[in-house]
């Protein structure tokens, strides 16, 4: 894939002086859209979605998922599932910083086909996520000026905490809302409340072995009925790295993470899925094993 002549890799952007970064944030600001809460991805000339889990600031295997994307050409969607942000690996010094803004300049460049979804590493301003390493990366690249991390983190938060498609599925960091008495069950995303903020970025599967605390565990019955009222088939998500890969809860919902640090469960994976038909079943996708697995770099 060419890369967009607008577009910095990760080590040129670990290679930016401070005066630099400060530059590519001011363009960043101008050109990142902010989106609602609920976002579409409608198909028409897309034909399918490229959709990454957790990276944590694996940028090794982010370019591999841009590439992925960027090889369709106007015909795929990229869509994050959030957590960009913190636990970088060891042979990704600066990983947080230069995966976030990698990903930022892609949604600026394609902002009608990339859609980076927050997960519970994006909203740690309404709700706090341990650890945090993304302040202390920005510190060590460009010096103590709390104003570059605050910058970065709000572009971060112009991302949607869901999206949907036409054809059938939910994407979210964690979970969905609950609360589905309304007439129009989005209706819960017009105005996020702290509690649904916490169902769709923090709330475990019951089938998950993790427990935070940030949301009560969401099991077979809760999905089944999520899905009933809003007419959706499957639902892809990240945050429970000890379900990666496995299709759960009558293959309605399948977990990815995209990152080495946590590819002894599952592996680095992502999963393509079809916007051209209707969605039955988590075996309508197909899910793609990254060449960054099982592999460490030169830092």
């Amino acid at each position: 894939m060419a890369k967009a002549a607008e577009v910095l890799s990760p080590p040129e952007i670990l290679g930016l002086s401070a005066s630099e970064a400060d530059r590519l944030l001011d363009t960043l600001e101008r050109t990142v859209p902010v989106h609602p809460p609920l976002a579409r991805l409608s198909g028409g000339a897309v034909r399918e979605a490229v959709v990454f889990g957790d990276t944590h600031g694996d940028w090794r295997s982010t370019v591999e998922v841009v590439n992925r994307f960027g090889a369709g050409g106007e015909g795929r969607f990229l869509v994050g599932l959030g957590d960009y942000v913190d636990r970088s690996p060891e042979d990704c010094p600066g990983g947080s910083v230069a995966n976030a803004l990698f990903l930022l300049q892609w949604a600026a460049h394609a902002p009608s086909r990339v859609v980076l979804l927050q997960g519970n590493h994006e909203t740690v301003r309404r709700i706090a996520a341990y650890p945090q390493t993304l302040p202390d990366e920005v510190d060590e690249l460009w010096g103590p000026e709390v104003d570059r991390y605050d910058r970065l983190l709000a572009l971060l938060e112009r991302g949607p905490i869901a999206a949907t498609s036409a054809n059938g599925a939910y994407f979210a960091h964690a979970g969905f809302p609950r609360v589905l008495g309304a007439p129009d069950w989005y209706s819960s995303f017009e105005s996020v409340s702290e509690d649904v903020l916490a169902e769709v970025v923090w709330a475990e599967c019951d089938a998950s072995r993790s427990r935070r605390g940030g949301s009560i565990p969401w099991g077979a019955a809760d999905l089944n009925a999520f899905l009933r009222a809003t007419g959706l088939t499957v639902f892809l998500r990240g945050h429970d790295p000890d379900v990666t890969g496995r299709s759960l809860y009558g293959d309605r919902c399948l977990t990815l993470q995209t990152t080495r640090i946590y590819e002894r469960f599952g592996g680095v994976i992502v999963a393509r899925v079809p916007l051209e038909r209707p969605l039955v079943s988590i075996h309508d996708l197909e899910v793609e094993h990254l060449s960054t697995e099982g592999r460490s770099f030169d830092a």
